[in-house]
């Protein structure tokens, strides 16, 4: 895997299709990957207002790329999407652990192994 492209994704619907994949949710975030039919390595990170402000969440960004750009290269799903939700105490969480954390959810990623499917929204719930 020396050339492999690694590309981000921009458009929501690809962030949605990776919904639908695989989850495996750590302490500091999820990760989500999902086959994108041959369009190589993409990956994409989403911070929710429930986060924190502005300045907490671009940081929290900051370090998802970080952390993806040195992991992807070696570990990413050839020809897999892959979304990096952040989560509460995900900025407060040490770097290089947070990097192992990640390690382990690609591992688990590649083996097939996510954790249950979410709950699907409440009935009665506005959306």
């Amino acid at each position: 895997m020396a050339s492999m492209t690694i590309s981000v994704l921009t458009r929501r619907a690809d962030f949605l299709s990776a919904n639908r994949g695989l989850r495996v949710a750590r302490p500091g975030f999820v990760l989500l990957t999902r086959p994108n039919g041959g369009e190589g390595v993409r990956y994409g990170v989403t911070v929710t207002k429930k986060i924190g402000n502005a300045v907490v969440r671009n940081r929290m960004k900051r370090r998802f790329r970080e952390l993806l750009r040195a992991a992807l290269p070696e570990q990413g799903l050839a020809d897999h999407d892959h979304v990096l939700i952040g989560r509460e105490g995900g900025v407060e969480r040490d770097f290089a652990a947070m990097g192992a954390e990640l390690r382990v959810a690609l591992e688990r990623a590649a083996a097939g192994k996510g954790d249950p499917p979410r709950r699907g929204p409440r009935p009665g719930r506005r959306r």
